[in-house]
């Protein structure tokens, strides 16, 4: 999408002129869609069009002489970049002297200010928070009708993408069973009634996919949920024929998709809902406000993620599938940079754009391969010190000389959905370099090694990555490990390896829960290193002190041994390695062949000998 003059007087003079109009004293855009989606269709991606800022997180807040960005700091470099040549000042989220948008405004603006934010893109946890401070400060959150279509007369659609069914194989489970275990946590709650927003709940649930959100297999949709009745608010022409005609058998109901308030507001007064404050917007909220709520997480959230014994298998051969395809791509890439090192050599240089290309080519030749889960992170040298950089057209680095590459990327596939990062060298990595990456790999072995009792909340283990990094006087600004999906999201809750998130139940870790080891340390204006493989919470060995879970670490890849500085690892570490380089090698070299083979043999020779 272009951002017509973002923040150079044309959208933001718009902007401005709308809040005058209206009353205004401040406009807020929030990252969000009406599912409160991760990744936004293009129609709501309302913050970008305003700022510039491109990231996948942020707030914008708009007044009429002053405009800030608050982003976290994956994001300060590139939100500096991007707002380059604007008057909107970047606000560096985190840092103890910028104040949370909400709490800026009920500072800076004066009593009786009214303060514009979309309700439908609005979770309600943040609008209990935000209107409570605003309220002391005499101030209002409110809601303006067509407020932002005003500003964008060529405001894309929404989505209208096909809708399918995952289907066995590699869907494990039968929908009336999803549907079973909801209804058995409303009943719990004593619900009559379940609203479930999230598109990947909504998927989950009902064993649909569809391409509505860039990388996940999700579409638009709510579920909503009775005690005996399910209804599927969706533009039904979306679905074929014997699609409608399954979900029909599993007594599933199809409604337009903007039918959804309507349908709320005629529910019978007095009934329990039961929704998700994090996933579920203001806007919907007070379509059921003659209700009385439960609020707690989407039942769903927890049963998804823990994976069955079939979907854990699948993820496996997805794993074995993705690995060789890294194979393909690295063989590649080694025997590229070859090419061009000689004199004289007139090959097409290798950037980071190229990167990104040449490893979605590899996965796509692979069976059951649907997209990138993610865009593609291939970032050398200063570029891998923004944890989240996006190399574009205009943007993006030849790599070429001497330095690191970490490319972080990931693919859906029909049996699970993958997410991985590695660091390459490119010429002769400095010594500092090779220090900074041992670091990093020691954290990340630390955290596969654990033992844990079941249950334990997620953020407790971030500690275990960062002290090999703590000891040297680093860190890193984001948390260790995410949920991930089954065909599903690349970020799925509830758990969380962070500590930034709440010590409580909701970020229990328990069996079969699939997250991310990711941790890493960046340089401004030198090198970034982050060292991804995904570990799935499995059983370990009894104990008379309760149950025990470990890691299986999942992903099949070689971790650069040429990055390592041997003299900062342990004999016990140097050992896990070798032992993990030898799994990959037994698992991948039947699915090798040519180069990809040899440069997997290379790739997996012990370190200890």
């Amino acid at each position: 999408m272009d951002v017509p003059d973002a923040g150079r007087g044309g959208a933001l003079h718009a902007l401005r002129e709308a809040l005058q109009h209206h009353g205004l004293a401040a406009a807020v855009f929030l990252s969000a869609d009406p599912h409160l989606s991760e990744y936004l269709p293009e129609r709501w991606k309302t913050r970008e069009r305003f700022s510039g800022f491109a990231g996948s997180a942020g707030t914008l807040v708009v007044t009429p002489d002053w405009a800030g960005l608050w982003t976290d700091s994956r994001y300060w470099e590139q939100a500096q970049s991007d707002l380059d040549g604007t008057p909107i000042t970047l606000m560096r989220a985190g840092h103890a002297q910028v104040a949370a948008p909400h709490e800026w405004l009920a500072q800076h603006l004066p009593a009786g200010a009214r303060v514009f934010t979309d309700f439908d893109c609005l979770p309600v946890q943040v609008y209990a928070q935000w209107e409570a401070r605003l309220q002391a400060a005499g101030q209002t959150l409110v809601d303006v009708p067509q407020f932002v279509d005003g500003l964008w007369p060529d405001r894309p659609d929404r989505p209208s993408q096909p809708i399918y069914e995952h289907q066995p194989p590699h869907a494990c489970r039968l929908r009336r069973d999803s549907l079973s275990a909801v209804r058995e946590a409303m009943a719990a709650h004593s619900a009559d009634w379940h609203l479930i927003s999230s598109l990947d709940d909504v998927a989950w649930l009902l064993n649909l996919r569809g391409s509505d959100v860039p990388y996940n297999p999700v579409f638009l949709a709510y579920v909503l949920l009775g005690r005996a009745s399910t209804v599927l608010f969706v533009d039904e022409d979306r679905l074929d024929g014997p699609a409608r005609r399954r979900l029909q058998v599993d007594g599933v109901i199809l409604r337009p998709y903007a039918d959804l308030a309507a349908a709320l507001k005629r529910l019978p007064a007095g009934e329990v809902m039961l929704y998700d404050p994090v996933r579920t917007t203001r806007a919907a909220q007070q379509a059921f406000a003659h209700l009385q709520a439960v609020q707690a997480p989407n039942p769903s959230q927890r049963l998804k993620a823990c994976k069955l014994d079939a979907e854990i298998a699948q993820v496996r051969r997805c794993m074995e599938a993705d690995g060789a395809a890294l194979c393909e791509f690295f063989a590649w890439f080694e025997a590229a940079l070859d090419s061009r090192s000689g004199t004289g050599s007139v090959a097409a240089p290798i950037t980071e754009l190229t990167i990104d290309e040449e490893i979605t080519r590899a996965r796509a030749r692979r069976p059951d391969f649907v997209s990138p889960s993610f865009a593609t992170i291939a970032a050398f040298n200063a570029n891998g010190a923004m944890p989240h950089y996006q190399a574009t057209p205009r943007h993006h680095a030849r790599i070429k000389g001497d330095g690191l590459l970490l490319i972080d990327s990931g693919g859906q596939y029909l049996g699970g959905t993958t997410d991985i990062t590695r660091v390459v060298p490119v010429g002769n990595p400095g010594d500092e370099q090779r220090r900074d990456f041992t670091r990093v790999l020691k954290g990340m072995i630390a955290l596969s090694r654990m033992h844990f009792p079941e249950g334990t909340p997620g953020p407790l283990l971030d500690a275990v990555a960062r002290a090999p990094l703590w000891q040297a006087g680093l860190d890193y600004g984001h948390g260790t490990g995410h949920g991930v999906g089954y065909f599903l999201n690349v970020h799925e809750g509830p758990q969380s390896i962070s500590s930034r998130r709440q010590v409580d139940e909701s970020t229990a870790l328990l069996r079969g829960m699939i997250t991310s080891n990711e941790p890493g340390l960046y340089r401004p204006g030198q090198w970034g290193i982050r060292i991804e493989n995904l570990i799935l919470a499995v059983d370990a060995p009894e104990s008379d002190f309760g149950t025990f879970l470990c890691f299986e670490t999942l992903t099949l890849c070689p971790i650069d041994t040429r990055c390592i500085d041997i003299t900062l690892l342990q004999p016990d570490e140097i050992a896990w390695l070798d032992d993990y380089h030898a799994q990959v090698r037994a698992r991948l070299l039947p699915l090798t062949e040519g180069e990809a083979r040899r440069w997997l043999l290379r790739r997996t020779e012990p370190v200890s000998t």
